[in-house]
């Protein structure tokens, strides 16, 4: 649940006094214009708006003392008979109270969520590191400074911008039929400019409301003897000796693996039984030292994305 904007600004430690203030005149006003009109008319519910100003400047006991003392104003000049007044006394005290330390909590809450998040974000701009968060169409949502300098060299904005545009390869993460998990890479990064840089990339996706979505550390490695794939899917000669070989069936069930497809499906997509679909998985567990689809699925991006 989320808290309207003013309702923060009013609950701002600045302006405790002032609203305490105001919250006591209204309650004496409340109490005033019920008297005027009774036995007429009860104005006991208006009591919750005063309970309301004050909700992020009391401490809990003193809301649950406040409560109280709306609930005895409130049957004060109620026009209902007095047999079970005590016990709607209590009824009332224990609503205005509870709606106070809802209220209370639900402000503190929110406080804590926004300090944590002020807090993240300090730590995201001040890494030397470029941290991005990608949504499930591959559009970069969060960007920190470091970012911005590997990437465009400081020149432009990258939020709103394609993943796709920079580092590909984690868009093509975005598409792989496990939503949450954790990988890394080493990779070459496009820049604005053209320029192309190795990289080592860390990533984990994760599921939101909106959809999955996508975060990522990644590290400027400059020169290296060990040379990352371009971005043509070219291998080099010494990435490609580091994978196992896998021959054309059992890629064709790699890459509908990655893609999402079941056993069944896969089958029916290259015209072969189940049976022998499920032996030629078997086949590149074996050989990429895996035992299950989420371990291929980071396997298949660190080490056989050109051929995917």
């Amino acid at each position: 649940m989320h808290t309207d904007p003013l309702l923060e600004r009013l609950w701002d430690r600045s302006n405790r006094v002032p609203y305490l203030a105001l919250s006591g005149g209204l309650t004496a006003a409340i109490a005033l214009i019920d008297w005027w009109t009774g036995p007429y008319i009860s104005l006991g519910f208006l009591y919750l708006f005063p309970i309301l100003l004050v909700a992020g400047s009391l401490p809990r006991p003193a809301l649950g003392v406040y409560g109280i003392l709306c609930a005895v104003l409130s049957e004060a000049f109620s026009s209902l008979a007095e047999e079970g007044r005590i016990a709607r006394i209590i009824s009332e005290s224990l609503a205005f109270s509870g709606f106070g330390l809802y209220v209370s909590e639900l402000l503190r809450s929110r406080q804590i969520q926004a300090e944590t998040q002020r807090r993240l974000r300090t730590l995201v701009e001040t890494n030397p590191a470029a941290i991005v968060t990608v949504d499930r169409n591959g559009t970069i949502e969060l960007a920190n400074q470091a970012a911005s300098e590997l990437m465009t060299c400081g020149e432009n904005h990258l939020i709103g911008q394609p993943i796709a545009q920079f580092v590909p390869e984690l868009q093509r993460a975005l598409g792989s039929p496990e939503v949450r998990f954790r990988a890394s890479m080493r990779t070459q990064v496009c820049r604005k400019s053209g320029e192309r840089v190795d990289a080592e990339v860390w990533f984990s996706t994760f599921k939101v409301e909106a959809g999955p979505r996508l975060a990522a550390i990644i590290a400027d490695i400059g020169e290296s003897q060990e040379q990352a794939a371009s971005l043509t899917g070219e291998p080099s000669a010494l990435y490609v000796a580091e994978r196992p070989r896998l021959n054309d069936r059992q890629l064709a069930v790699l890459r509908l693996v990655f893609e999402g497809l079941k056993s069944d499906e896969i089958a029916a997509r290259l015209q072969m039984t189940s049976a022998a679909v499920k032996n030629i998985l078997q086949q590149v567990f074996l050989k990429t030292g895996t035992n299950s689809r989420s371990q291929l699925v980071r396997v298949a991006l660190d080490r056989y994305r050109d051929l995917l």
